[in-house]
């Protein structure tokens, strides 16, 4: 099996800064933390978590954080926010999908490709058929 590259991650829920698991996983562990988004998806509420989903081609953004692992934390990171996910490469159960894709540096609008935990096909189409679209792309600012 090929090693994953070491890209930084797109957090967009519960890991933003400030959001619960943020400090359980992430706190010591970056280098840098900067606001980001995410083109062609929407954001839809889950169980006390979000869950990004494609649109190739939409016009949606979703909002969140890019992440740099510091080296030395890379590898124990990327273990641990794929469990934290649930995530396991090939396994249909998933509910999330691991991708790598573009996001969008707020502060200069620079390209970065970055790994982004999207809804795993199954749960983007259920989500698609009777989700709860979150407004504006944004976990932060949700309402309730």
């Amino acid at each position: 099996m090929t090693p994953s590259p070491r890209l930084p991650f797109f957090v967009y829920g519960t890991l933003r800064p400030g959001e619960p698991n943020h400090d359980a996983f992430l706190r010591g562990r970056t280098l840098v933390e900067e606001p980001a988004r995410f083109g062609g998806a929407v954001l839809y509420d889950g169980p006390g978590y979000p869950y990004a989903v494609e649109e190739p081609g939409g016009a949606g953004t979703v909002r969140g954080d890019l992440v740099t692992a510091r080296p030395e934390e890379y590898p124990a990171l990327l273990t641990a926010l794929d469990l934290l996910e649930e995530y396991a490469p090939g396994d249909p159960r998933n509910l999330y999908a691991r991708v790598a894709r573009e996001v969008i540096r707020d502060a200069d609008g620079t390209a970065v490709q970055a790994w982004v935990y999207v809804a795993a096909p199954s749960v983007a189409a259920r989500l698609r058929a009777r989700g709860k679209l979150i407004e504006g792309g944004d976990w932060a600012t949700r309402a309730g």
